[in-house]
């Protein structure tokens, strides 16, 4: 059975940068979706939403915008916005498990909320013509949140909902819940994806069999631990390249200069590659020694000096 290979949005990591360096060295992934846009209670867009979503920053990529409200005001005011840039559709985000989303109402926090849910579904489908998906949790404090749900969905056009197979209690703690999930599929008309734990091929392949009339398949934190997963994925290896390093550091480098040119000061920067070694660490024969490495490098010339050093060993 053929299939597609998504790209979860992950706040802070899959911004168009990291898209681009991903989809030009590696490839694999057909859709992207941006990280979500969040207003606060005030209609304005932030540059840094808008430089993300540029049509000009996105050329060679498929990327859905996403948005994460619990308004339906900020809700019309972002499909519009991305409507004038030339987007058809936009994922409403119901999965974001942090803290301070959800107890402002939002992300997985809004699960629990059918009224509210409905109210903002009826107007985005009677007040624009924006495409709509959703991205959700199973719910917040228990899988069965999400049944109450899913009959109201049922009543809208949703072009489809992908599922992080968790409740967002749990964070990025403990395992998928894959019976829950099974049954979303056997209580719902509309298209599911499925997003979760998809970390190796052989990962995969146990998703594939265990659902097998699912066929577009979401990428999150295991695209950034490893960015060769998804064309290993589509040519059905386990075998990196031989040019594994080679192509790692092209990957790094351009990742690296663009945050350079674009974050102002050594500290934010150092901050950025930090958090992105916690996560790129995993490829490496000895991801514990490698993170403790990075997080060593207090200084610009110190953190090349390392990652030069890091890629030089593996190789």
């Amino acid at each position: 059975m053929s299939f597609t290979l998504l790209s979860s949005p992950l706040q802070g990591f899959t911004d168009f940068r990291f898209r681009n360096a991903q989809n030009k060295i590696f490839g694999g992934i057909d859709t992207f979706y941006s990280p979500y846009i969040r207003l606060n209670g005030k209609l304005e867009i932030k540059n840094s939403y808008h430089r993300d979503l540029l049509l000009e920053n996105n050329d060679t990529l498929e990327v859905i915008p996403q948005v994460i409200t619990n308004d339906a005001e900020e809700f019309l005011f972002v499909a519009k916005y991305v409507r004038e840039l030339g987007y058809k559709e936009l994922n409403w985000n119901l999965g974001c498990p942090y803290p301070m989303v959800t107890k402002s109402g939002m992300g997985s926090g809004l699960i629990k909320n059918t009224e509210q849910i409905n109210n903002i579904l009826d107007r985005a489908h009677s007040e624009t013509d924006i495409i709509v998906s959703m991205k959700m949790r199973l719910g917040y404090d228990t899988t069965e949140e999400i049944l109450d749900v899913l009959p109201i969905l049922d009543t809208y056009p949703i072009k489809n909902i992908a599922i992080h197979a968790r409740i967002g209690k749990q964070l990025y703690k403990g395992g998928v819940h894959l019976d829950a999930f099974q049954q979303c599929i056997d209580n719902t008309k509309h298209k599911l994806y499925y997003n979760g734990d998809i970390t190796s091929v052989a990962k995969f392949h146990e998703m594939q069999e265990r659902f097998p009339s699912i066929d577009h398949w979401m990428i999150g934190r295991g695209l950034i631990a490893d960015p060769f997963l998804p064309s290993m994925i589509k040519n059905n290896t386990t075998e990196y390249p031989k040019n594994k390093m080679e192509l790692f550091s092209a990957f790094h480098d351009t990742l690296y200069e663009g945050y350079s040119e674009s974050l102002s000061g050594q500290t934010h920067i150092l901050l950025k590659m930090h958090h992105l070694w916690e996560y790129f660490s995993v490829i490496f024969s000895n991801p514990h020694k490698v993170h403790k490495n990075i997080k060593k490098a207090k200084s610009i010339r110190n953190y090349e000096a390392t990652v030069k050093e890091i890629i030089a060993k593996e190789k």
